[in-house]
Formats: C-alpha cells, structure tokens, sequence
C-alpha cells in the first residue's frame, strides 16, 4: 500500500465464490477446477482459469492444507541479532519451498525470549520446529522436542527427542589454528564464545591444536558480537604484555569487533597481527574487510535441516533422523592473516 492509500480500505481478496459468480459455474466446479480434479470439461476448465486470471484469484494453499489436517509449515526460531543466522534462514527458504513447504519465523531479541519465540511457531501449527542455535537450556529444549519434530541448527547437544545439525566446530579451529601456525605464528589467542552456543567446543579445538604444536593456549573471554571482539583487544592491550601475533576469534561479528579495536589502536592487520573469524558470513567477503575465516556452508547447513524436519514429520523413509549430522567446515583465506613479522 503507497502512502497516498494509507488512508482507504484494503481491496477483499478474490474468493472461490467470486470466480465461480464470474464465470457462471458452481463453487464446487471452481474447486475442482483449481485442485486439478477430474470432473470438468475443457471448456468449463478454460474458463474457470480465465476468469481467475481477470479476477486475480490466488488460491489459498494454507487454508487448503488445514483442510487436510496439514499446515505445510515449518517454524524457524532465530536470534534476530546474528548475521550468520540470516544466511541460514535464506537457505531454509528456499529448501522448504522446493519440498512444498512454507516457513514461519518468529526472533528472539532482547526483549523476546526464545519461549516466546517458540509459543508463537506452537500457536501457527507448524509442523515441525528448527532452532537455529538455541540457548536455552538441554531440558527445555527436550521439551520441545517432545511437542513436535524438531530440528537443533549449530549447537552440540544429545537427546533421543532431538535432531541436531552442526559443523564440526573442533575441526574448524584446528584448521584456523594450522594455517597460523604455518605462518609462523606462536602466540596465538582465542577471543571465545562466553557462554554462546558452539562456543565450549570451538575453545576445545582450540586447545588441542595448540597442544599439538606444542603451545601454549591463551583463551580470552569475548562472544558472539562485535563489542565483544572490541573489548578483548582493549582488554589485551591494556595489559601491557606483548601482543599476540593472531588472533582467533569465536565468529566473525567478534573478529570484526577485533579487527576495529586493533586500527583504533594503530596496529596493522595483518602486518603486525593476523585475525581469523569463524562462520564466513557474507560480510566476511567484503573487499573492504577480506577476512580470513572458518567456513561452515549455511546452506548445506540449511537443507539438512529441513530434510531432516521434513523426515521427521513424514517419517516417509524410516531413516532415523535424530542424532548428529555433521557438516565439515573449510578455512577461507582472505586478506586479515599473513606471515608472522615479529
């Protein structure tokens, strides 16, 4: 509606009465007409589909499915403030409308708690549920699972009323952890997740490579935004040891925040200090910032969740869909890391 309509009243939708007024024919003709039902002839069909076009008549596929007994809708909770979470739910999209799905998604913000969230996709009839790297805690999200298929997106957890679909955040970290250290990278630090989703076992995989290189792990707590990255750069610069030479941040939104707080202070990146982030988002690739990052594929990501959602909801090919599917992630090597110079 343009702002010169805001004031006069929305235009009623075309109905199924209104088609079968036009051309003449019963409701139930049109019905059949539009459902591909046998019944009608040529010339009734032809014209039924004429007058629908004129009339702008869209059928109501949510209404008819209802009719069904199936809503034909998944339900997406998402934390509205993750960039990488936005990438997800393009790929849910579009995975769910080629299997004749539609989505319903519902944010959680800081005024919005995830049980709100889920209320909202419990009161639409979705189908089935995908939490895109919920926070709350195992037994609520059991609970959940207990409702209604669900799908956990980007958390490690267990439970037999639970499907999970993650990468593999320990194998992540070697890589970042490996490409430093071929380097010529020693003192490598890892902003972590806090208390985030993925965060404990990326601080694992951090660890394990480090040990395996024979160094020594500096772990500083960040988490999943920009100012977390931010403040743990200040925090290090101002505890008058050496700088790291690399950094390894829990995401991408923290890496960014790093990368700031580092040109604030003058230092150059990747001159002085290199800087890896996880997740490759689309802002990862931006020429302006070319970062170097760990890249766990949203959209594979994506389309096994809703393969999965959709199995568990058919149950249409007896494979048992809980349990992990692991996606393995690839280091992308942009501009933010280079040779150690120190």
């Amino acid at each position: 509606m343009t702002i010169e309509d805001a004031g006069t009243a929305p235009t009623r939708r075309t109905t199924l009465a209104d088609v079968a007024r036009q051309a003449g024919v019963s409701t139930a003709l049109v019905s059949l007409v539009m459902r591909g039902a046998p019944g009608a002839s040529p010339a009734n069909r032809e014209k039924v589909f004429r007058v629908a076009r004129e009339l702008g008549y869209v059928p109501d596929s949510r209404a008819r499915a209802l009719r069904q007994g199936r809503s034909q809708l998944l339900g997406v909770m998402f934390h509205v403030q993750q960039t990488f979470h936005a990438d997800v739910i393009e790929g849910i999209y579009e995975a769910a409308e080629a299997a004749g799905y539609d989505v319903v998604l519902s944010a959680v913000t800081d005024s919005r708690s995830e049980d709100k969230a889920i209320g909202t996709l419990l009161a639409d009839r979705c189908e089935a549920v995908i939490l895109v790297a919920p926070t709350s805690s195992r037994e609520w999200l059991a609970e959940v699972g207990g409702r209604l298929p669900t799908v956990v997106l980007v958390r490690h957890v267990r439970h037999p009323d639970l499907s999970v679909v993650r990468a593999a955040d320990v194998k992540g970290l070697a890589l970042a952890v490996d490409h430093l250290v071929g380097l010529g990278h020693t003192r490598i630090v890892h902003i972590d997740g806090a208390g985030s989703p993925s965060a404990e076992q990326r601080r694992r995989g951090y660890r394990t490579a480090m040990e395996r290189h024979g160094l020594t792990p500096q772990i500083v707590r960040g988490g999943w935004a920009e100012i977390n990255g931010s403040q743990a750069v200040d925090a290090l610069l101002a505890g008058g040891g050496d700088l790291p030479t690399a950094i390894l941040a829990f995401n991408d939104p923290c890496a960014m925040g790093a990368l700031s707080a580092l040109h604030r202070a003058g230092i150059a990146v990747p001159d002085e200090v290199s800087v890896v982030g996880f997740d490759d988002t689309h802002l990862a690739g931006f020429s302006h910032i070319g970062l170097t990052t760990v890249r766990q594929d949203a959209g594979l990501m994506a389309r096994l969740a809703v393969a999965r959602a959709i199995s568990l909801i058919e149950r249409s090919n007896g494979a048992d869909e809980h349990g992990d599917g692991v996606v393995v992630p690839a280091l992308v090597v942009r501009g933010t890391t280079g040779p150690c110079r120190r």
